[in-house]
Parts: structure tokens; sequence; C-alpha cells
């Protein structure tokens, strides 16, 4: 088990101390026994990379065994032989939120320094195993979303209220200490391997010109800056130092723990959904569905689930990690969760006419190639999801991504048959043309 298992209503829940009948109900898309048939529609699709990610769980089960789960490491070299197949570069993450639930509740996940060396032995495990197979890596899914999701991102079973500062940027530390081991790591056991880290990219603008507000803008700039600049620069920035001292925050950090840092990623990756704004004017309202709880910018429309709509965001978020590091950008997650609805598509099958989806990527897409204009090295973009999964944010499938429809519902039922929808047939002609024909 991982700590997603103990999560039944998503990572805006409390977690649930036990499984229960109810959230055990809960099924996932069984990519486990279909990934042939996923990864065939995929290259139906045209796919050049496929993101996915391997669990942790699965190669060690309990977190701190001395000795791999074969079956977990089998599993995985089928999913990649089936990718290469395809002529398709899997791009995987090391940990994408699924801690094994024995070292969270054993370990207090990151905020135990010996989660170092458990991670530092499954990356070992895995960049042996795949060498050949697997080029691109990310160490950690959105690793800043630790700041308001401290059990899901890091296996921290201290209550978020208990939780103190010092306590918080501790474990930051061990995890930017860990994802730098897995740079070394990677790097020392195949020089092909190129590793990234990857955040939750949210663009802040000040709700007015109010200088109060752009300095807001700029605090909260530089909490989510933290994780990149030390991945990228392999220090910590000073105005990190500043926040430490002013909030009474001793990190201990070793001489050693410091050398490894310098081990810097050779692009950055992240997600992109949406943008908000910030002020200090407390009367205003967070903006609904925002994991960070920011304020909503009134010339932007939002999404069923509250999400602001902002292709331009992500143009200006391109610019800004660019500007700032000069290193190639990922952009591996960008989509619209939406209701769908399966519909005859007149030839005896069925799909979605999902032209909210298509014309939201669409948007999004014309502003990836506006900043290629402006001369930023994008690497890649991998939609978010080329497949209908269960949300992260509120456990539901009924909150659809992606481009394949799969027959699943909230409660468990459906036949988990798979269909394409509109977006299928047009996310192939995107890639066939390279972005030229949206």
């Amino acid at each position: 088990m991982s700590v997603q298992d103990v999560l039944p209503r998503g990572m805006m829940s409390e977690r649930t101390k036990q499984p229960t009948a109810d959230n055990l109900k809960l099924r996932g898309i069984d990519f486990y026994h279909r990934y042939r048939e996923d990864i065939g529609l995929m290259a139906e699709m045209g796919f050049r990379v496929l993101r996915l990610s391997i669990a942790w769980s699965r190669i060690f089960p309990k977190g701190d065994e001395e000795e791999p789960n074969e079956e977990g490491l089998a599993f995985y070299d089928r999913v990649f032989d089936e990718c290469h197949k395809y002529g398709i570069e899997p791009l995987v993450t090391l940990s994408h939120y699924e801690m094994p639930l024995y070292l969270a509740e054993h370990y207090n996940g990151w905020l135990n320094p010996k989660t170092i060396e458990f991670f530092k032995k499954y990356v070992t495990t895995v960049f042996h195993r795949y060498r050949g197979k697997v080029k691109y890596w990310i160490t950690f899914n959105e690793i800043n979303s630790i700041l308001e999701a401290p059990f899901m991102n890091g296996g921290i079973v201290t209550p978020k209220e208990e939780l103190t500062k010092q306590e918080l940027y501790q474990a930051i530390h061990h995890e930017l200490v860990a994802s730098a081991w897995a740079v070394r790591i990677g790097h020392m056991i195949s020089q092909e391997n190129k590793i990234g880290c990857m955040v939750l990219s949210l663009p802040v603008y000040p709700l007015t010109p109010n200088p109060n507000d752009v300095i807001e803008v700029m605090d909260q700039e530089h909490m989510q800056s933290l994780f990149t600049d030390v991945h990228a620069r392999g220090y910590y920035p000073g105005y990190a130092m500043r926040y430490f001292r002013e909030h009474g925050i001793e990190i201990h950090i070793t001489e050693d723990e410091r050398e490894i840092l310098r081990n810097t990623v050779d692009f950055i990756s992240f997600s992109y959904y949406l943008s908000a704004c910030a002020t200090t004017d407390k009367t205003q309202k967070a903006a609904e569905g925002n994991i960070f709880k920011m304020v909503a910018n009134p010339y932007l429309k939002s999404s069923e689930w509250g999400w602001q709509i902002d292709p331009q965001g992500l143009r200006y978020v391109l610019n800004q990690f660019w500007d700032r590091y000069q290193k190639p950008l990922f952009i591996v997650e960008n989509g619209l969760g939406a209701k769908d609805e399966l519909v005859d598509d007149g030839n005896g099958g069925y799909t979605v006419n999902d032209d909210y989806r298509i014309e939201y990527l669409k948007r999004h897409l014309e502003q990836v190639g506006e900043a290629i204009e402006d001369g930023v090295d994008v690497m890649g973009y991998t939609a978010w999801g080329c497949i209908d999964l269960v949300s992260c944010s509120t456990a539901e499938m009924r909150k659809r991504y992606g481009f394949i429809y799969v027959d699943l519902n909230d409660d468990g039922s459906g036949t988990w048959n798979r269909y394409r929808k509109k977006s299928f047939h047009w996310y192939r002609t995107v890639i066939q043309t390279n972005g030229a024909d949206l």
C-alpha cells in the first residue's frame, strides 16, 4: 500500500487512518492489466513520449527492505518494452505521490532523514534495472505541493495543523537532498540519463498595482522558486535564508549535504493548469479548487471545478523559468478536467464530443508556440492526462482529462472499455504536424 490508498477523497481531504469499506470501492483504470491496449492507443495518436511513473511501493512494498520486489520490476520492463515497440520514449517520474505507506507510518516520511537512504536504494535499483530503456527521468512530482499537502507529498503523518514550520522545512530539505542524490546516482549509472525536477507552477499576478500587492506576489513566488532554485542552482537562495531567520527555522544541513545539492538537474519540468492573484487585502476570498488558496482573477473564467483558465499564463511561466535558469523546460502536465458524456458516434460505436477540451488545449499550445518564438527552449509537452483516470485532487472519475474515455464511474461500476474521444483524433493531427495544425 502507498499513501494514496488512505486518501479516499483526494489531495484536499484529511488522511484516513486505515482503508474503509467505502474507499476500497474506489477502483483505478487497470492500466496494470491493460497497458498493451492503452499504449497501443497512444501509439495510434502518434505519441513520441509517454510520461508515466514507477510506483515506489511496487518496487519496495514497505520501503525499507533490503531486496526489491522482482514482480514489480518485471512489470515495468514489460511496459517500457511496449513503449519502445512503437518508438515511444518513456519519461519516468520516480515518485508521484505514492510513498510506501509503511515509510509514512513507521518513519513519518520525509521528516525522517533515514528516508533519504531508502530513496537512494530505490532509485539505484531502477536506474540500474532500466538502463538503456529509460533516459528521461523526473525525481518528484510537484515537489512544492508539500507546502499544502505534507502527507500526500511527503508521507508526513503529523497532522498538518500540528506540523511546525521547522519540521516542514526540514522535511523539504530531506526531499531536496534525496532529489539531488537521484541526479548524482543517475548520472553515475549512465551518461545518457537526463534527470529533471518537477514543480506545480502557479504564476501569480498582483490583484492591484498597490506596491503592497506587488511585494506580496514576490513573496509568494519566492515560496515556489525555492524548490527550483535549489534544484537548478544547487544551494539555498538568500530570500530563503531570510525567511528561515525570521521564522525561527534552523535547517540541519551537513557539509556532505551541501555538496550533494550541487548535483543540479538537467531540465526543469512542471505542471500548468491555472494562474492566481495575490493581495494583502484580507477581505478577498480565495479561488475555488486552488491548492495554494490564492485570490481569484476577475478577468478569467473558471472550469467546472473552479480552476481559472489562463492560456497566456503558460507563456508567462515558461518565460519566467527560462529567464531565471536557462535550462530546457518540459511541460509535463496541462489539461482540462471536465464532465464528459459518452454518446453514439453514428458508426456503431461511442465517443465524446469534447470540443471544450480541444479549445482549452489549442489555446494553451498556441501560447507554447509564442514562448518558443520568445526564445524559450521547450523540451517537450505531455498533456494531462492522455487517458481518463482517477483525479488526484478530488478522487473522482467524473473529473476527466483524457483523450481516451474509460468506462468507469465514481461508484466503481463500469466495463473499463476504452473509447476514442473527439480530442483523440484532433491531437493525432497536432502531433503529426508538430503543432502547425491546431
